[in-house]
C-alpha cells in the first residue's frame, strides 16, 4: 500500500494520514495522545526524513541543537514490545526497529525510551539501547 504508515499502523489505522500523519501535520499536529503513539510517530518521522518533527517532539532537557538523518537509511519495520506508564506524566516504550543502510546489512535497534508529558504534550526524553 503506497500510503501505508511506516510504523505499521495503530490497531485501528494503517494509512499514514490517519495514523502518524495526523501527528506530523494538520489540526492534531504534535498532539500524540500517549507515549506509544508519539514513539510510533517518531519512528515514522525517521522513516520519512522529518527532522523538524523529531526535534519538536524531543524534550527540551535532552534535545540536540540539530539532527542529521543518515541519507540512504531505509527503515524496514517497527515492533512495539511494551508501553508502560511510570507515573501520571511519564512512560516508557520498549521497541525493536529494523533498518538498512544504503548498500549495507540490515540492522536491529532495540531500545527502551523514556517519555514525559508536559504542557499537555508528550516528549521523547532519552533511550537506553538493549
Amino acid at each position: 500500500m503506497a500510503d501505508a504508515c511506516p510504523c505499521g499502523g495503530l490497531p485501528t489505522e494503517t494509512a499514514y494520514a490517519a495514523c502518524c500523519g495526523r501527528w506530523h501535520t494538520g489540526p492534531q499536529h504534535l498532539q500524540a495522545p500517549n507515549a506509544e503513539a508519539l514513539m510510533r510517530s517518531r519512528y515514522s518521522a525517521f522513516a520519512r526524513g522529518d527532522s523538524n518533527y523529531l526535534l519538536a517532539t524531543w524534550h527540551s532537557s535532552t534535545r540536540p541543537a540539530s539532527l542529521d538523518i543518515e541519507p540512504g537509511l531505509r527503515w524496514l519495520g517497527l515492533e512495539v514490545k511494551s508501553h508502560m506508564a511510570t507515573g501520571p506524566d511519564n512512560a516508557t516504550v520498549r521497541f525493536v526497529a529494523r533498518c538498512r543502510a544504503a548498500g549495507g546489512r540490515a540492522q536491529r535497534l532495540e531500545e527502551t525510551s523514556r517519555f514525559q508529558r508536559e504542557a499537555g504534550g508528550w516528549f521523547y526524553v532519552d533511550g537506553m539501547q538493549l
